[in-house]
């Protein structure tokens, strides 16, 4: 009978078969990215690819949060504070560097930033993706870095403890980038290069914000991050550290007793939910062409926790669609649609899993059905009377928000994934880990 440390061995994957595993979500991110970026980008618009870019970031956001909140049970209020840490620090790395490097803070543009314009860029001036690239990950490593200056000593407090300290850490963040020097204008790019690197480091634009940044920010890079974003923290998930995470959401107390190191364990969260948020910090700065802390606050905090509580605390998924759907909601609530074929296509889902589970739920149907009525109603009278909707968009908006707290209050899809609540799943799962137990030598 084998021993567990030769059932641990048997089971290590083969050399050769670890970097196609490790390789392959890169892969998937750049078929992915160029797919948005050359297909459908050119094919929606200006204005609806730019809704979707806008999805993308929000996606990382949320979903670098969920590792904290979701996966631990934690409960940060500061994630836009990190967000704000890599947004300034990629846009001190793309802005000044383009001035040493090109010359001029325009941007240099590359093969796959370049979004029009009349002269294509040169050779040397495709040098503009690998700045920003670069200057995004290290975004991402300064607010990992961040991460971990705050969570090592306030991750042993817990609740609205936690929430406190990582709330104060947001405004310190705010108050220290809006206290910042002067920006160099880029007409005054001998300035940039006769100061020394430090000095540039805290010429950020004060109150008035980091303005005039060369915009590389494209579909492609924003969903290559974001597939990057969600197969790691679904194999985090899926790994002895997403386990230990997991434990300590559903009881810090066992999970400690057990042997888990709380404290190490809630700072690897923090990290690497820092760390994408950082990025995701880069891409927005680099997109809009500006940053400002101040529109960084914990407004925009609250704004990603509600994308994480709607789309379910745990769910990776969950909070990609949730990001998805109140993102693209404002937009459409500007010139509202028919509100009916909604409603009917979330009753015959909600219908379908019910009777799949052989429970079926009529509360969210009938809340669902109340409020597709009542809001079709409210929408014709408002179109008769001549009453612009779109003044009342947030009325709408939030009116939204509770509907779908109300129909399902632990969010979307729960704790689980959305291929974890289709049908057949469970069957799958018991027969591969019989499988995997066959595979082993069956029972110990």
């Amino acid at each position: 009978m084998p021993t567990l440390i030769e059932q641990a061995r048997s089971n290590k994957p083969a050399a050769a078969s670890i970097l196609p595993r490790a390789i392959w979500p890169l892969l998937v991110g750049l078929a992915i990215g160029a797919l948005m970026f050359y297909v459908i980008g050119p094919g929606m618009g200006d204005y609806p690819s730019k809704i979707v870019l806008i999805a993308g970031i929000n996606i990382i956001l949320a979903v670098s949060l969920t590792v904290v909140n979701g996966f631990t049970g934690q409960f940060s209020m500061g994630h836009a504070g990190f967000m704000a840490v890599g947004g300034y620090v990629a846009a001190t790395i793309t802005y000044y560097g383009s001035m040493k490097l090109f010359g001029s803070a325009d941007p240099a543009g590359g093969v796959l930033s370049f979004t029009g314009g009349a002269d294509k860029p040169t050779a040397l001036a495709r040098w503009g993706d690998a700045l920003f690239i670069g200057s995004c990950l290290m975004g991402g490593v300064g607010a990992a870095i961040a991460g971990y200056i705050v969570g090592l000593p306030s991750l042993r407090l817990r609740g609205d403890y936690l929430a406190i300290v990582t709330l104060g850490f947001g405004e310190i963040v705010r108050v220290l980038l809006q206290g910042t020097h002067e920006q160099i204008q880029p007409w005054r790019v001998e300035d940039a290069l006769a100061k020394p690197v430090y000095e540039l480091a805290i010429s950020l634009g004060g109150p008035k914000g980091f303005q005039l940044l060369p915009t590389y920010t494209t579909l492609f890079w924003v969903y290559l991050f974001v597939v990057v974003t969600l197969i790691i923290c679904y194999r985090v998930k899926n790994s002895s550290t997403g386990r230990a995470f997991l434990s300590i959401r559903e009881d810090e107390i066992a999970a400690q007793a057990m042997g888990v190191d709380i404290t190490k364990y809630k700072v690897r969260a923090f990290v690497l939910a820092a760390f994408f948020a950082g990025v995701a910090g880069g891409l927005y700065a680099m997109d809009i062409g500006a940053i400002n802390a101040g529109d960084l606050g914990f407004l925009k905090s609250f704004d990603i926790i509600i994308m994480v509580v709607l789309g379910g605390m745990g769910s990776i998924s969950g909070a990609a669609l949730a990001a998805i759907i109140l993102t693209i909601l404002p937009e459409l609530l500007r010139n509202p649609p028919p509100v009916w074929p909604v409603g009917l296509v979330l009753i015959a889902l909600i219908a379908g899993v019910s009777s799949y589970r052989k429970r079926f739920r009529w509360k969210p149907i009938i809340v669902i059905a109340i409020a597709s009525t009542l809001l079709e109603v409210g929408r014709q009278i408002a179109l008769s009377k001549g009453i612009n909707v779109a003044d009342f968009r947030l009325i709408l908006y939030a009116l939204l928000l509770i509907t779908m707290m109300l129909v399902r209050p632990q969010g979307i899809f729960g704790i689980h994934e959305i291929w974890e609540i289709l049908p057949g799943y469970a069957r799958r799962e018991a027969a591969r880990n019989g499988a995997r137990g066959g595979s082993q030598g069956g029972k110990p």
